[in-house]
C-alpha cells in the first residue's frame, strides 16, 4: 500500500489506514488495542496482539483500519523497524502514572522515526488516564506543547484509560483522519495560515469555479462549486448565512482584501473560509473539494490525471501549434503593460495556480535569453516551454492544466518521428534540436551557452561543475523558419557517466566539440571526446552529425592547428573546425550551422577506425554472400535445365 505521505493516494483509491502502535513496554499499547475492537477491557493481553482490523462502519469514512502491534524487547527492534516503515501513521504510547515514558517519547521513539525516514502522522497518547497521581494537575497542553514544537510530525495528542472505556475510539479516529485528511500539507500551526501551496490549489479551483471570469462567485456559481464538492445543493439562506460571516470578518476597506463584494465571493474570502474550516477541525471539508478537483496528499494533481507517453528513446516530444498558441494567448494576457518583456512578478503570476513556478531551479532558471529589464520575451517564454517539454513532458502537461490549458492535455504535444527514420529520409521534420556540447575543461563551452542566450561574455567564468541548458530560437535565413535550439554542456568529468548508458546519444540531435584553439592539449581531449562519442554511436546504432568548434580565436593558434584539424575532420569524415570568439562576439553564424546540420541527420555523422573496419568486414560478408547466392542460383538454373533435357530426351525415347 502506497503512503499517504508520499502523496500517492487519495482518499478515493485508498483501501484501508494501516496504523502501527509503539512505545515503551507497560505503556498500554495491547489493552488501548484490545479495548478499541471489542469494547471489551482486557485482563491478560500476549506481549504482542497480531493485526487488529476495525470494523469498516467503526468511522463514518466508511475505511477500514488496521492496527499492527509492536513488541518493546531491544531484541525485536529490527522487526518494529520495518512494521513502522510501512505504517500509514504512527501511534506512540505513553503511560500517565510514568513520566519517564514521556520523557522517552522526546529522547527515543521521535528521534528513532526520524532516522528511519518515516514521514507519516503522529498521534500521541497518554494512556492509564485512570492511574495518573491526580496531585499533579498539569493540563495535556502544557506537558505537549514544547514536544510539538520540536516535533512537527505530531499531528495530535491525547489522553485515554482503556480500564475506564476513556476517549479509546478518538485515538483510532485521529489517527485515520490525520491520514485521511492531514493537516500538514494545508495549515501552518506556528502562523496560524494557509500553507502556500494549499493556497494556490484553492486560488486555481476558485478561477475553474468563476465561470464568468469577473473575479467573484456568484450565488449560482457558489451553488455549482457546493454540488459538485458535496452532491448537495446550497439553501438561498445557507448561501447568505455563508457570506455574512466572511463579511462580518473580512469587511475590507480596498478592492482586494474584501471577502465579499457586489458580485459575490472574492478570492480572498473563499480562503478564509477555508481557513476557518481548518481552524475549526474540519480538514475533511478542504480535502473533499481539494480532492473533488484531482489533488493528492501533496497538493499536487494525482498522477492518474497527468499523460504519460510511449516512445523510443530516439523520439523526443514537442508543443503543437495549438498548444503554441495558447501559450502566447496566455503571454499576452499577463504582459499587462504590453513591452513584451514578462517580468519576474508576472511570470509568477501565470504559475500562481501551480504547485510552484517550475522555472525556479535548474534546469530551466537562467536557460533562456533576458531582456534588458530583466524579464522574458514571449519567444524566450515559448523557449523555455520548449525545454520543459523536451526534458520533462509530462512536467510539461501538468503545468499547461494548471495555468488553465482547456483541452485534452494528451492532445497538447506530438511526438516526433524517430531519428533513425529521420537517417533514411535525410531529413529531419524536427521543430525543437538538442545539441550535447562536449569538450575539456576552459574550452569555451559555457562561453558558447552564454552567447547563445545573450549574456555577456566573462573573461574568468567558473568552470562548470553540473550540466547546463541554452534554449533560443534560431532563425533559417532565406527560408522564414524558426527553429528552437537546445544546448546541453556535458562536463568533461561527466562524459563518462554518460556513455555509460547505452541509450544516453538517443535524444541528441546533433554534438559539438569545443576546443580552446591556442592549446594543442585542450585540441587533443577534444578530439578524443570525439572519437568516444563516435565509437559509442556506432556501437550502440545512435550515430550523431557532429561538429568541431575551435573556440578563443582572438588567440594565437598553437603551432600546426591547421594540418592537425586538417587530418582529423579528413579522417573522420566531418566538417573542418568552426572558428569562433565568444569574447570578440564573432560567433561565426555557428547556431544555424549547428541546426542546418541536425536537419540532415545523414551527414556530418563521424566514421571511427574501427567502424570503418567493421563496415569493411560488412561490406565483404555481404558480397561473399552475393557470389554465394549468384552461384547457388547458377547451379539451380542448371539443374533445373538438365532436368527439362532428360524428361524431353526420355519422351522422345
Amino acid at each position: 500500500m502506497a503512503k499517504v505521505a508520499t502523496g500517492t493516494t487519495s482518499l478515493g483509491s485508498k483501501s484501508g489506514v494501516r496504523i502501527v502502535v509503539a512505545g515503551d513496554r507497560g505503556t498500554g499499547k495491547s489493552s488501548l488495542m484490545v479495548t478499541a475492537a471489542t469494547d471489551n477491557f482486557p485482563v491478560n493481553v500476549p506481549p504482542v496482539l497480531p493485526p487488529t482490523r476495525l470494523p469498516e462502519d467503526f468511522y463514518p469514512d466508511r475505511i477500514p483500519v488496521t492496527i499492527i502491534d509492536t513488541s518493546s524487547r531491544v531484541e525485536d527492534s529490527g522487526k518494529v523497524a520495518e512494521e513502522l516503515k510501512r505504517a500509514d501513521a504512527v501511534v506512540l504510547t505513553y503511560a500517565c502514572d510514568k513520566p519517564e515514558t514521556l520523557d522517552r517519547l522526546s529522547t527515543f521513539w521521535l528521534p528513532e522515526l526520524r532516522r528511519l525516514e518515516v514521514k507519516v502522522p503522529v498521534i500521541v497518547v497518554g494512556c492509564k488516564l485512570d492511574l495518573r497521581d491526580e496531585s499533579q494537575q498539569v493540563s495535556l497542553e502544557q506537558v505537549m506543547s514544547p514536544i510539538m514544537q520540536q516535533f512537527r510530525e505530531i499531528e495530535t495528542c491525547i489522553e485515554c484509560s482503556a480500564f475506564k472505556h476513556i476517549q479509546i475510539p478518538e485515538v483510532f479516529y485521529y489517527a485515520q483522519k490525520a491520514v485521511l485528511h492531514p493537516t500538514g500539507p494545508l495549515f501552518d500551526q506556528e502562523s496560524q495560515t494557509l500553507k502556500p501551496r494549499c493556497v494556490r490549489a484553492l486560488k486555481r479551483i476558485f478561477i475553474l469555479c468563476d465561470h464568468d471570469r469577473d473575479g467573484a462567485l456568484s450565488d449560482a456559481e457558489l451553488n455549482d462549486f457546493q454540488v459538485k464538492c458535496f452532491n448537495a445543493p446550497l439553501q438561498p439562506s445557507e448561501i447568505v448565512g455563508v457570506k455574512r460571516v466572511v463579511e462580518e470578518k473580512l469587511p475590507g476597506g480596498g478592492a482586494t482584501d474584501r471577502g465579499v463584494n457586489e458580485r459575490g465571493l472574492t478570492l480572498t474570502g473563499f480562503l478564509f473560509l477555508h481557513a476557518l474550516f481548518i481552524e475549526k477541525g474540519r480538514l475533511e471539508t478542504t480535502w473533499t473539494v481539494l480532492r473533488k478537483f484531482g489533488y493528492n496528499n501533496d497538493i499536487k494533481l494525482a498522477d492518474e490525471l497527468i499523460p504519460t507517453f510511449k516512445r523510443a528513446p530516439d523520439q523526443s516530444v514537442e508543443l503543437t501549434n495549438e498548444t503554441i498558441e495558447f501559450l502566447k494567448g496566455i503571454y499576452e494576457l499577463f504582459d499587462s503593460d504590453y513591452d513584451n518583456n514578462l517580468r519576474p512578478v508576472e511570470l509568477e503570476d501565470i504559475f500562481s495556480t501551480a504547485p510552484e513556478s517550475p522555472w525556479d531551479e535548474a534546469p530551466y532558471k537562467d536557460a533562456a535569453e533576458k531582456t534588458a529589464l530583466g524579464g522574458l520575451s514571449v519567444s524566450a517564454f515559448l523557449c523555455e516551454w520548449a525545454l520543459m517539454t523536451l526534458l520533462d513532458p509530462s512536467r510539461a502537461l501538468e503545468n499547461l492544466i494548471y495555468i488553465g490549458y482547456p483541452g485534452d492535455p494528451s492532445a497538447a504535444v506530438r511526438i516526433t518521428r524517430r531519428r533513425r527514420l529521420d537517417r533514411k529520409k535525410q531529413q529531419s521534420e524536427r521543430n525543437v534540436f538538442q545539441c550535447f556540447v562536449f569538450g575539456p575543461e576552459n574550452a569555451g563551452k559555457s562561453a558558447l551557452l552564454n552567447s547563445f542566450t545573450g549574456r555577456r561574455f566573462v573573461d574568468t567564468s567558473p568552470s562548470t561543475t553540473g550540466e547546463n541548458y541554452a534554449v533560443n530560437v534560431v532563425d533559417l535565413p532565406g527560408l522564414g523558419i524558426k527553429k528552437t535550439l537546445i544546448l546541453r554542456e556535458i562536463p568533461e568529468d561527466g562524459v563518462k557517466k554518460l556513455l555509460s548508458n547505452k541509450e544516453s546519444l538517443a535524444p541528441c540531435d546533433i554534438a559539438v566539440f569545443v576546443h580552446d584553439s591556442s592549446d594543442e592539449s585542450s585540441w587533443r581531449r577534444a578530439t578524443e571526446l570525439l572519437v568516444e562519442v563516435a565509437s559509442h554511436g556506432e556501437d550502440t546504432g545512435y550515430e550523431v552529425p557532429c561538429l568541431i568548434v575551435a573556440a578563443k580565436d582572438d588567440l594565437n593558434s598553437f603551432p600546426m592547428a591547421i594540418q592537425e584539424s586538417t587530418r582529423v575532420s579528413q579522417d573522420m569524415g566531418i566538417e573542418a573546425p568552426i572558428p569562433i570568439s565568444s569574447k570578440m562576439g564573432d560567433t561565426n553564424n555557428i547556431f544555424r550551422r549547428i541546426v542546418n546540420a541536425a536537419e540532415h541527420p545523414h551527414l556530418s555523422i563521424p566514421e571511427t577506425e574501427a567502424g570503418r573496419s567493421r563496415k569493411q568486414y560488412h561490406r565483404l560478408i555481404n558480397r561473399s554472400l552475393m557470389f554465394v547466392s549468384v552461384g547457388a542460383a547458377v547451379a539451380i538454373v542448371g539443374l533445373a535445365a538438365y532436368r527439362v533435357y532428360a524428361t524431353r530426351k526420355n519422351t522422345s525415347g
